[in-house]
């Protein structure tokens, strides 16, 4: 089933400034996360983020910080869906930091909860790469859908007539 921008959310978890120079290839995390929310910005998708302890990790790094439009503060590794995704909305996208921790627990939990979860592989990161491929299997095998960034902005696009698809295709590099 393909992704739509209409019934979708862009759920970033945890991209917090004192935990993402940790994060291996975090750099590339942040920049397929900042391409997905700008093409969310452009395509009327909701962006929402999670901090876990941020008088402790800081905020949502200053790369991101201006594409939320709510922030949830957390000291639970895994978000509670509740109040989370707006009403309308089936699809949450997922990207974060680390991805065997708070960005799994999140996603199992609005997995229960009986969303949609599109965990996008090129957006999650962990320490370590083992721990980051051990949560993309779990998450998977609980029925999370395994995608990566270009397949969400391809999706969301649905065809290259659509009045934003250049706009979006400028992110690509």
């Amino acid at each position: 089933m393909l992704m739509t921008a209409d019934a979708a959310v862009l759920l970033l978890v945890d991209l917090q400034q004192r935990l993402a120079p940790a994060i291996h290839r975090g750099d590339r995390v942040i920049d397929r996360t900042a391409r997905l929310a700008e093409a969310a910005s452009l395509l009327g998708v909701p962006v929402l983020a999670t901090e876990q302890v941020p008088d402790k990790l800081g905020p949502t790094v200053e790369r991101l910080a201006g594409y939320p439009h709510l922030v949830t503060h957390k000291s639970s590794f895994g978000a509670e869906p509740g109040g989370l995704v707006p009403p309308g909305r089936s699809e949450v996208v997922v990207t974060g930091m680390e991805a065997h921790v708070c960005v799994l627990q999140t996603t199992l939990r609005l997995l229960a909860d009986g969303h949609r979860v599109l965990f996008v592989a090129d957006a999650v990161g962990s320490r370590d790469p083992d721990d980051r491929s051990a949560a993309l299997d779990r998450a998977r095998a609980a029925g999370a859908e395994i995608v990566t960034s270009e397949m969400v902005l391809f999706e969301w696009l649905r065809d290259a007539t659509h009045p934003r698809f250049r706009e979006v295709q400028k992110l690509l590099k």
